[in-house]
């Protein structure tokens, strides 16, 4: 079975990504096609946040869990603009190690490569643009969600038009 692209196309080649890592090695060919999909995951993830009311979007089924479990886990942790060695520092990588791990078997794909913006105010680009694992992403980005955050980055798009 083909795994669909973020846009639910079927990708050329993203089955492939589902085969384990010890299969490649450090193949060219398999990270251009993480790339690929963690880019088109950024521009679909940027769209539906300019065409959507962000405050009443839901990413997972399991939002309201998601959140309840970052905010406990990072009461501090400004989501606005994620420093990013909250997410690289030694520290920081042994919390958020054991919050991903939580969500291994319910989140599909929690630990794969996605693009997130340090500014939520900001578009992907090369600047604003950090690695993290697919549940960082969710948890910031429902957080972001909910604490208006991402309300911005729509109203500035309006904005721009």
């Amino acid at each position: 079975m083909a795994l669909l692209s973020p846009t639910g196309i079927s990708a050329p080649g993203v089955d492939v990504l589902s085969r384990p890592a010890e299969e490649f090695g450090n193949s060219a060919d398999v990270e251009l096609m993480w790339a690929i999909a963690a880019y088109e995951h950024a521009e679909t993830h940027f769209n539906i946040l300019n065409s959507v009311d962000p405050m009443s979007l839901r990413l997972t089924n399991i939002d309201d869990d998601i959140y309840t479990h970052f905010k406990s886990k990072f009461p501090d942790l400004n989501t606005d603009v994620i420093d990013p060695e909250c997410l690289k520092s030694p520290s920081g990588k042994e919390t958020w190690r054991e919050f991903c791990n939580c969500y291994e078997g319910i989140i599909d794909d929690f630990n794969f490569a996605t693009l997130l913006r340090i500014n939520s105010q900001g578009d992907y680009n090369d600047d604003n643009t950090i690695m993290s694992t697919r549940i960082q992403f969710l948890a910031i980005e429902i957080a972001r969600n909910r604490d208006g955050f991402n309300n911005k980055i729509r109203t500035k798009v309006s904005n721009d038009c």
